[in-house]
């Protein structure tokens, strides 16, 4: 039997921790209560479970549990923060700064806003694809209700000036919104010092199951429901709680906080050896954004080379990725890459490597040795063309 290629791809999802799989599976079974079910002892147990995952992912973001709303995932907690923020609060204005290269979640959302009759400003991002906190200042006026940029982004993994954000935003009292997806569990975050007012983040992204997500919410004012059909979650998001995902989504969150610093550390190392022999191996490869970066993550471009042709080229001894898992089948020049100031061309020439928690020293030997022979022979092909 072939083996299976080896997964770099951890910004896409994570495989869930066996932990965290042993965890869950007793709520499948022997505890499959409803959490909602307050008239025995199935629907009692249920509800503990919950409310101990509730403490235990907060405690990763360091937010009280009652500051926590569990959702699908991070997709719908983003549609609840903006469209719940601006529900709740149309007497603050409908004016909100967000960025080119956030995730679709925050774009698609922000257009569908802009149809409803709010004011979006797309901040430009440096040749890092770092938002400048200037411009956050800048484009801040009368009528803006919130401020919405991502803790680190999806496909290069540069780290935004949260703090310095969040601080902006709160010295000109609008609410900050921030989609901290791909850095909960990687990188210390903390709504509290960072000022956020609404944060998502999700369970599959940090070893945990698909399925489950949270919204950090500073204050219950500050969103109105999205959906309804009951009191779940303080009457803040209805539908009957995914027991097993939210208890996978806790214990996947205490291991995170408890092994994030060793995790980071030796991640950060195999990321920065892979990139330094790729750049060895193939004369002109290049890192995009390279500022203030999540310690697994690498976007690099290979010269002469389409990444779709190197994609199916490794796919039988690696899995990587074009950027982000949620941009559709048809192959589109990345968004992010080209705010960032790559040309179409450059932007389909890139590949996002990104490691994680089962990554192994001799899984980096491999990748790169795959890597650069496969690049070396497409160059070879398509300069014969």
């Amino acid at each position: 039997m072939m083996a299976a290629p080896i997964y770099l791809d951890y910004c896409a999802t994570t495989p869930c921790d066996p932990r965290v799989v042993q965890g869950m599976l007793p709520h499948f079974t022997s505890r499959f209560g409803n959490a909602a079910s307050r008239d025995h002892s199935f629907g009692w147990m249920a509800k503990e479970a919950v409310e101990q995952a509730r403490e235990q992912v907060a405690a990763l973001v360091q937010a009280g549990p009652q500051q926590i709303v569990f959702t699908s995932g991070a997709t719908e907690a983003i549609n609840l923060a903006l469209k719940g923020l601006a529900e709740a609060c149309p007497h603050k204005g409908k004016h909100i700064i967000t960025a080119k290269t956030e995730h679709r979640a925050v774009l698609d959302t922000c257009s569908w806003l802009e149809e409803k009759g709010f004011s979006i400003t797309l901040l430009d991002v440096d040749a890092d694809g770092c938002v400048r906190p200037e411009d956050v200042a800048q484009a801040i006026r009368k009528d803006t209700l919130c401020v919405a940029l991502m803790y680190a982004n999806n496909e290069t993994g540069v780290i935004h000036p949260v703090r310095e954000i969040g601080a902006l935003a709160k010295k000109h009292n609008v609410y900050f919104v921030c989609d901290a997806t791909q850095a909960a569990g990687k990188i210390p975050v903390s709504v509290v010092e960072d000022h956020i007012d609404l944060m998502a983040f999700s369970a599959h992204k940090l070893y945990g199951p698909m399925g489950a997500g949270a919204l950090y919410v500073s204050n219950v004012r500050h969103i109105l429901p999205q959906q309804h059909g009951g009191a779940h979650e303080r009457s803040r998001r209805s539908g009957t709680l995914n027991t097993p995902g939210i208890v996978g989504f806790g214990l996947a969150a205490d291991i995170c906080r408890q092994e994030m610093a060793a995790d980071a550390k030796r991640l950060r190392q195999l990321r920065n050896r892979l990139e330094r022999e790729l750049q060895d191996l193939v004369p002109g490869t290049a890192v995009n954004g390279n500022g203030p970066r999540l310690p697994h993550v690498s976007n690099m471009l290979f010269p002469g080379i389409d990444s779709e042709q190197l994609l199916l080229a490794v796919s039988a001894r690696l899995a990587l990725s074009r950027g982000s898992a949620c941009s559709g089948l048809v192959q589109q020049p990345s968004h992010v890459l080209m705010a960032m100031g790559l040309t179409r061309e450059e932007t389909l020439r890139a590949v996002r490597i990104s490691l994680g928690r089962f990554t192994t020293a001799d899984e980096i030997n491999t990748a790169v040795a795959v890597l650069s022979s496969a690049v070396r022979e497409l160059q070879q092909i398509n300069a014969q063309v």
